[in-house]
């Protein structure tokens, strides 16, 4: 399990990609594209929209407290445990097997924030991952070498732990 030191989380708190203020304003910008979403809202408010996202990362809450709007389950649900502060072996492989046999729902129980780290690593170049930002909105980030990159700089801040 790789777990992120306490002084380091505040790095983790800037937008990972273009901040917009709600989904609608997204919508157009990804309807033709390959939409993987995390978090439970976000999910919800795409499938409102019309658009199933090739991986949805759920854990059944928003900003800590159960969620309201779940999402429904699309394709093959998997199962994981993620405690916050750390990417757990089972979520990442999760989200390998994910990108390789969309669409696919991975709920975890836990905490789902820290995807976005690992999922932009094993998605494929031109993919658009999503997630929320609390209190401002939708984070849109479109899968380049430079965000595979700075996902690859974020997980060397994580620390290898036992489970």
């Amino acid at each position: 399990m790789l777990t992120l030191p306490e002084e380091r989380r505040k790095l983790f708190k800037e937008p990972f990609g273009e901040l917009h203020q709600d989904i609608e304003e997204i919508v157009p910008l990804i309807s033709h594209g390959t939409v993987y979403a995390v978090g439970d809202v976000v999910t919800h408010n795409l499938h409102r929209n019309g658009i199933t996202p090739a991986i949805a990362v759920i854990d059944g809450h928003t900003m800590r407290s159960p969620c309201s709007q779940m999402p429904a389950h699309r394709g093959e649900c998997i199962n994981v445990k993620n405690p916050a502060g750390t990417l757990t072996d089972e979520l990442i492989r999760a989200l390998t097997y994910a990108v390789l046999h969309p669409p696919v729902t991975i709920n975890v129980e836990g905490e789902e924030d820290l995807a976005v780290i690992p999922l932009i690593l094993a998605a494929p170049l031109g993919a658009i991952v999503l997630y929320g930002q609390p209190h401002k909105g939708v984070v849109m980030r479109t899968v380049n070498r430079e965000a595979q990159q700075t996902a690859q700089r974020f997980l060397d801040h994580f620390i290898r732990t036992e489970a």
